[in-house]
């Protein structure tokens, strides 16, 4: 099974969600909540990571939280683990508790967080459990509203989100969160992931591209990858390429034999979710076993070749700046 891209790097800051085997209960009675919290303060303790905001559903979870250090994945190793080890102790069971590896999405210091927060802490209310968000007892939204202090949680990165001047900054974030409660078309964040992993605007976008090592994108075993390459257009491809020679796009497309083509058909493969017949079609009818023959090649030659790789990896560097 193909196993999620983490990106990982210090104050990352992370959207975490997990769910119950088969959608089943994770949480079976009120300590359980408690306990779950109190193995997320003990990763506070031993990974020095923030908690930002929180809600535990009966069958699932959602977490912002950042890693100074840069250790989601021994972090979360650690949290359910644990849980699911205290879960099978005193449910007399075994096996997953957890479907699957969590799913963890990086998410930009801006509205973007703002607007995640919300929507985390209206999670019970428009599942229909309660009517306003701080009559949930599992959930960090009273800390941000109210006098009662919540040690796992910190409110101070949210809080300094909301813009204004001398504003009594827990009534301005209740009025921010209750402004959405009804809402016919409530946000949707999914909609703003680029890639399935990253949550922001084009500049956080492309930075964190920057960090994701090449060799993640080439591995058979990294869930994302081709979600993240499929954010590219083949027009995208082709014309950067053009650019970069100086060439003509019907000059690319007509030389058969040419570096530039060829560098054009890698490029559809490696960065665009396009089939072969689709890459052949948009040359103009060629065979799909051609594309492929000409992209086998001409890896071998990348492979084989500093100068072709180099050439290839300026072009793929100018390609992500287009893009992000």
């Amino acid at each position: 099974m193909a196993r999620p891209l983490r990106i990982e790097y210090e104050g990352a800051v992370y959207h975490i969600t997990a769910r119950g085997n088969e959608r089943g209960e994770i949480y079976f009675s009120k300590k359980d909540y408690e306990k779950f919290l109190e193995y997320v303060a003990e990763a506070e303790r031993k990974f020095g990571i923030l908690l930002h905001c929180y809600v535990l559903m009966s069958n699932h979870y959602h977490l912002i939280l950042e890693t100074p250090k840069a250790n989601l994945s021994k972090t979360m190793h650690y949290i359910n683990s644990s849980y699911t080890t205290y879960i099978n102790i005193k449910r007399k069971r075994a096996g997953h508790l957890f479907q699957g590896r969590y799913k963890a999405m990086l998410v930009s210091k801006d509205n973007y967080m703002l607007e995640l927060s919300r929507y985390i802490h209206l999670n019970p209310v428009r599942a229909g459990i309660v009517k306003k968000p701080e009559e949930y007892a599992f959930s960090s939204y009273s800390a941000f509203v109210s006098g009662r202090i919540d040690e796992v949680v910190t409110t101070d990165l949210i809080f300094g989100l909301i813009k204004g001047k001398n504003v009594d900054i827990k009534k301005e974030y209740r009025k921010f969160v209750e402004a959405a409660i009804g809402d016919e078309e409530p946000y949707d964040f999914l909609k703003d992931v680029y890639g399935g992993i990253i949550l922001g605007g084009q500049k956080f976008i492309k930075d964190t591209l920057r960090n994701i090592k090449e060799e993640y994108l080439q591995r058979d075993s990294v869930s994302q990858r081709t979600a993240l390459k499929s954010a590219y257009k083949i027009e995208e491809v082709i014309n950067i390429v053009s650019k970069h020679y100086g060439l003509r796009i019907e000059d690319i497309i007509r030389n058969k034999f040419s570096e530039q083509r060829k560098i054009v058909i890698y490029l559809m493969k490696e960065r665009t979710g396009t089939s072969n017949r689709q890459i052949g079609e948009f040359f103009g009818g060629i065979s799909f076993s051609a594309v492929a023959k000409v992209y086998q090649r001409f890896k071998k030659d990348i492979e084989d070749n500093m100068k072709i790789r180099r050439k290839v990896r300026k072009i793929e560097r100018e390609l992500s700046y287009v893009k992000a």
